[in-house]
This record gives structure tokens, sequence and C-alpha cells, in this order.
């Protein structure tokens, strides 16, 4: 037996049923020209991953279900080739208050313009950004198909996402015949979710000692990425293929047989570092954001301070340059290094720069509260007014032009407040909004050392990664003044919102106790900024986004 296998490793468009039916087909053709039998492809494919709410409309579910038909139709001369599709199918009893779902997260197995199977997920998962059990209902069954003929034929089991990382489907399926496991997914990154991925399916394919096909999807949606990153196991659960990772692929994997044993072979993608995957979910985040809703190209505020520098970097490599414009906004309080800084890093990414002076704006401000304001000191207020002017101009270019405005705050910033509502937190996308400012230091200076979309070698210069952050809403400003060091910040946050950690634990590891208060009272203090600031990419296992459900209005206090 010599069995090709194609993943078609592709990015989807939620919604967009007749385009994603259309890539599908496509894919098949040249996976069936390439010799392939079977085509596996990620989770939901039909109609995108995740289309939430939309799945309770059922005008929804019969387009998907019509994508269904349209796609096994499509390849109905494709003689012997088998399709898997993921879609939404079956349908809820739905009031205005109180929905009964009888809905499924199914797989259909295509061939020759039949539907020959339609296997439902048997595990739902509803935990960090997962809430598939607010829209369908556990499968029952098992599913086990043919593929090939004669000796050459391969009894597959289907397993969707979840199900593979329980113990109990996988058995299922090797007691139903299967000779090897399929798996489609999609699974949202987070930095090292790739290898937490394949250590769970070795444990699971050396259990039910069968090799592996799974199936991954790739792109950006919304608040997610998806990393690719498909691959294929042995039963002993060495790698036997792998594909790359932020990239479409038709990805193939051939299976032979060796006795009553199956093997997997492939290409095998090399492993990837930490940061590169990171850089490359950035990236990709915002080119799909963008492109996916059709904006024209991106608009920045340009300071002079790593965080916008870094906002700048990620979006040439996402779009180029032609597609970006950077304005620097000086205040009364921007130093000389930081138009200079703002200026250089905009001429080596090529991207258009412009300068528009705070300080008439800011000025007409301040007497038109003279009256209300005589005889109160210089506050935060007068600093805010200064964010506020400058969201007002990027918002006015966003209006006028059409680019969607990035925001440059970070996951430390978000955190703590150490923000402005309506001011540099306005905008359309939060790029960094996962990022905490350690790992911002320690990503310029990978981007710096590496080049991975070919738009120019070290983009931001060597003093802005080095100098003191600052804000500069007042004389000699930095962070520091309103923050603890950022290592302390950022590894209380880590603790405390990632982890779930207690403050009593945080405080009995030795770090200091008006630390760890602060910037815990910080964080409970500030959800209602954070409940207004813009979607951005999700890169860490929990963000301040779907993964992070607190109330603004609370007492408790741990």
């Amino acid at each position: 037996m010599n069995l090709k296998i194609c993943v078609a490793q592709l990015d989807f468009v939620v919604g967009d049923m007749p385009g994603n039916a259309k890539k599908i087909v496509d894919a098949a053709q040249a996976a069936y020209a390439d010799g392939a039998l079977l085509m596996l492809t990620p989770e939901l494919s039909i109609c995108g991953y995740a289309a939430e709410d939309l799945f309770l409309r059922e005008v929804f579910i019969e387009a998907c279900d019509d994508a269904v038909k349209s796609v096994a139709e499509a390849l109905a001369g494709l003689k012997g080739m088998t399709v898997v599709v993921g879609h939404p199918t079956g349908g809820g009893v739905r009031t205005r208050s109180v929905s009964s779902q009888k809905r499924f997260n199914a797989a259909s197995v295509l061939r020759e313009g039949q539907i020959l199977h339609t296997y439902a997920k048997r595990e739902l998962p509803n935990y960090q950004v997962f809430d598939e059990r607010r829209y369908f209902v556990p499968g029952t069954d098992t599913c086990v198909f043919e593929v090939g003929s004669g000796p050459d034929h391969l009894r597959v089991g289907l397993l969707i996402c979840e199900d593979a990382w329980y113990e109990e489907p996988a058995r299922l399926a090797r007691q139903a015949g299967a000779q090897v496991l399929a798996v489609i997914n999609a699974s949202p990154f987070h930095v090292g979710k790739g290898g937490e991925r394949e250590q769970v399916m070795r444990e699971r394919v050396r259990a039910c000692e069968l090799p592996m096909v799974y199936a991954h999807l790739v792109g950006g949606q919304d608040e997610m990425v998806f990393e690719g990153h498909s691959f294929a196991l042995d039963a002993d659960g060495s790698v036997a293929a792998r594909a790359l990772s932020f990239r479409e692929q038709q990805f193939m994997v051939t299976a032979t047989r060796a006795g009553d044993q199956v093997h997997l072979a492939g290409g095998i993608a090399p492993e990837r570092g930490a940061d590169a995957d990171l850089w490359d979910a950035l990236v990709l985040g915002v080119r799909d954001y963008i492109g996916k809703n059709g904006f024209p190209g991106a608009i920045l505020g340009l300071s002079g301070g790593i965080d916008s520098a870094l906002v700048l970097a990620i979006a040439v490599d996402a779009l180029g340059p032609d597609r970006i414009r950077t304005v620097m906004m000086p205040s009364p309080y921007t130093a000389d290094i930081s138009w200079q800084d703002a200026r250089e890093m905009a001429s080596r990414m090529g991207v258009r720069y412009d300068e528009i002076s705070i300080a008439p704006q800011f000025e007409a401000f301040r007497a038109a509260l003279a009256t209300e304001f005589a005889g109160l000191p210089q506050d935060a207020t007068e600093e805010n007014i200064q964010a506020r002017v400058r969201g007002t101009l990027l918002m006015a270019l966003s209006n006028k032009f059409g680019g969607i405005v990035l925001t440059t705050g970070n996951k430390s910033e978000l955190a703590t407040g150490y923000c402005t509502l309506y001011g540099d937190m306005a905008g359309g996308f939060a790029v960094i909004k996962d990022l905490a400012k350690t790992t911002v230091f320690r990503l310029a200076r990978w981007r710096n050392a590496h080049d991975p979309y070919g738009r120019g070698a070290s983009p931001i210069p060597e003093r802005i990664i080095t100098r003191p952050p600052s804000a500069e809403l007042r004389p000699d400003q930095t962070d520091q003044d309103s923050l603890p060091p950022y290592e302390v910040l950022d590894a209380i946050i880590v603790r405390y919102m990632e982890n779930d950690e207690s403050i009593a634990s945080i405080i009995a590891s030795g770090v200091p106790e008006a630390d760890v208060e602060r910037v815990t009272r910080l964080i409970k203090l500030n959800e209602y900024k954070r409940r207004q600031a813009p979607i951005g990419i999700r890169v860490t296992h929990r963000s301040f986004g779907k993964d992070w459900r607190y109330p603004i209005t609370s007492k408790f206090r741990q």
C-alpha cells in the first residue's frame, strides 16, 4: 500500500461559505492531480472558525448544509477521492430567552458526489476562548471509513479536535477497525501551543497504538490566530511529517503498510523558536484582520517609543510599507530624540510619515477649562487631554482616508490602566494587547536580528530599545514613576491574571507585598477600561479578551 493523504492547511473566512467551498474544491482537485486519495480539511472549514452566535441562526446552518452539498457535487468526477469537510449541522428550538440546541460540530465524508458519513464531535470544549456548549450538543457515534480499494485500502477513524485530547474516542475508533486516526482541528495559538499539542497527541497514539494525521487550521479570526503546524505521527509517537507554521500549505503524507502496521511519512518542517512563532502570529493576525475586513491600510501614532516602533514593524511585515501611514504628534513635552527616532524608524521602514503638533489643540482645551480648573494643580487630567487629542486626530484621519487605527498599548499597560480611555486606547485593532512590556523589548531585539519577510533588517533604532520608556505627557516623565519595574510588574500579572494565583501566595514567594497589592489593585480597578478597549491578538494562554471575564462591579479583593 502506498496511499497519499493531503492535509488542506488553509485559511478560511467566517461566513463565506461559497468562498470556503471553492477553496476546498480547488484544493481537492490539486491534491487529486498529485495522486492523493484522501484530503482532510480543518474543523468547521465550510463556515470558518469560530462563527460564534451565527451558529444560532437557522439560515446560517442552512447555508452551511448547502455548501457541503455543493462541494460533494463539485467533486463527483474525482473517482476514488475522499474529502473530509468540517461544518455545523442540525437545528434547535429557540425562543427569545431560551434555546435548546440540537446542533452539532460535525464533519462529513464526501466521495464521488455523495455524503457517505457525518460524524458529530463528541467532546465539546468550554474553557479559555472555547464556548462550544453554547452552540452544540455532543455526538455519541464513532466514524470509521475506508479509503482506496483492494490491497491498498485504509480504514480511517475520524475525530474532531477535542475528541483527540481524550482517550475514549480514539479507543472506540480502533475497536471499530480504524488503522489510522484522522483528526481535523481548529485550536487557537498561544506561545508554546504547537509543542503542547504534539505532545498530547504522542500520548494518544501510543495509548491506542495507531498512527495519526492531524489537520489544523491556519489564519487569523478577530482576536484569535491559528498557526497551522499540521503533522503526522507514527504509532510510536515519532513525528512522521510536519507542515509549515503560519502558512497555507497542501501538506502531503504517504501511508504505507508493513504487515499489520501502517506507517506515515512526509516532509518535516523544522522546530521553531518561541519568538519566531510569536512574530508570525502577530503578523498573520494583523494581515487577516485588515484583509478579511476590507480595510485599505492602517494608521498609527509613531511616538519614538518602543511600543509604537514594534507595532510599526509588525504592520509593515504584515501589509507592506505602502499600506501604512504613521503620524508623529508632538506635545510641548516631547523630547527631541523622540522626533529623531520616529523619523529614523519611518525612513528605515519606508512608510509615510507625517507630523501634526498637538500644542494648539492642547492649549485650546486648557483655555476652555481655565475657569473650571482655576486654582487647581495640573495632574493626570492634563496628561489625558494630550492623549485624547492624539486619539481624535488619528480617528479623524481614519474616517477621512479609510485606514484602520492600530493602537500601540501593551498588556502591562492594559492590566494596570496605564493608558488613556478615548486617548491612546482609541483605535480599531490592538496589535500588542497581549504582549507584556518585557516581551515587547525582547521581541523588538528579535526583529532587529531577523528579517523574516524581507522588509529590511534592524528596523528599530537602538536608542528606542535602550532609552527608559515614557509617555512624555509631563516634564521628565518615565513609566517607572507610576509603575513598579517591568520585570516585577509583568511577573505579577502572569501569576495573578494568567495563572489565577492568590495574592497571598505571590507575596509568600518573596515578591514585595507593596508591589503585589498595588498591581493587583490596579488590575481590578481598570476592568472598566479594558471593556472599552479594541480587540487585539491573543498570543498567551490567557489574554484580556474572550478568556478573561471579570465583573467591573465587585467587592472581592483577593
